[in-house]
């Protein structure tokens, strides 16, 4: 059997994993942020997450058949250079894909890190039995991606699947530094979230979270979270009109590519299916999916939660490196060998 190391690099950990030829994680590690390290250190983090992770899962070097990597930011995937990565300066204009394969000497792929999970959602997560899904990945930002009968949706400029920034109102909108104004991610990330529940309460609207501020707690979606479930309206609220913004922007993919799946991920999913609210907030969602997509689209198109976590980035990672050296799975990307 074969076996594939992916990587997942952000700005707060580096996941890493060694993964066989049906999905299956044999071993992973998370270091914390390679933020604050600068370039050279913060690759050096990554080689020796790679190598022990590989030590650790008991497979020889000689049983890796190739490598996948996943980075946030704007990036030529052809290439393999990252051009912006926001969250990680010093890394601009990096020619990550060629760096991992000169020092592992193994095939390697270059993903948007959403792209990515994406995949893994697809292979081995929530899609696994799904011919077409996008996925949603909710944090400080919103990602997305796209795959199609096994294809991800890069796109000529590898800049598809940015689905976050789809402008979902224009006279008014929101303002972003990034001149992209009135975008999804505007109202319904991180945070966004916290950003409408400041408005709230500096207008004067009443909540538990005003008392919980004045003991020094800091405003998070957790903390607008843990009020929606002791009863808090405002919470509620802010949450329930989260829903309602993804709702919007699911209904635009719906209808621009009708996906038979739409998977939501990333760290901000209240709790998921496992509490009342993270319940509530998907049939939110779907509820205001149905009364305004295509009735045939609001009734066949599955919405659901993710269900790989943190590992969905590096375990993607690793099935987009199998399909680069597998003519028979063929996810369309330049390797570097």
């Amino acid at each position: 059997m074969n076996h594939y190391i992916g990587i997942d690099i952000g700005g707060t950990s580096v996941n890493v994993g060694v993964v066989d030829d049906t999905g299956v994680t044999l071993a992973k590690q998370s270091r914390p942020s390679v933020l604050n390290d600068g370039l050279e250190a913060g690759l050096r983090r990554v080689y020796d997450a790679v190598e022990q992770t590989v030590s650790e899962s008991g497979i020889g070097w000689d049983r890796i058949q190739a490598i996948g990597a996943a980075a946030p930011g704007t990036m030529d995937i052809h290439t393999g250079v990252i051009f912006q990565p926001f969250n990680l300066p010093g890394w601009e204009d990096l020619p990550l894909r060629d760096r991992l394969a000169d020092w592992f000497g193994k095939p390697t792929v270059l993903h948007n890190d959403a792209n990515a999970a994406a995949y893994g959602e697809y292979w081995v997560g929530t899609g696994r039995h799904a011919r077409s899904l996008m996925f949603w990945t909710l944090g400080t930002g919103i990602g997305g991606g796209i795959v199609i009968d096994g294809h991800l949706l890069t796109g000529a400029h590898s800049h598809g699947g940015e689905c976050g920034h789809m402008i979902i109102q224009m006279d008014g909108g929101q303002r972003s530094p990034h001149g992209i104004h009135g975008a999804l991610e505007l109202y319904a990330s991180a945070k966004a979230l916290v950003r409408r529940c400041h408005e709230e309460l500096d207008a004067g609207n009443k909540s538990l979270l005003a008392e919980w501020l004045k003991t020094g707690e800091e405003l998070t979606p957790k903390l607008i979270a843990a009020a929606a479930e002791e009863g808090d309206q405002l919470a509620d609220d802010l949450i329930m009109d989260t829903a309602r913004y993804l709702a919007i922007g699911t209904i635009n993919m719906m209808h621009t590519i009708n996906p038979e799946m739409v998977v939501l991920g990333g760290a901000m999913t209240f709790g998921q299916n496992e509490t009342e609210l993270g319940r509530r907030f998907l049939a939110h969602l779907k509820g205001v999916v149905k009364a305004h997509a295509f009735p045939i689209l609001a009734e066949r198109t599955i919405i659901d939660y993710a269900t790989l976590g943190s590992d969905a980035g590096f375990i993607g990672a690793a099935g987009c490196a199998r399909a680069a050296v597998d003519s028979d799975v063929g996810v369309p990307v330049s390797i570097r060998s």
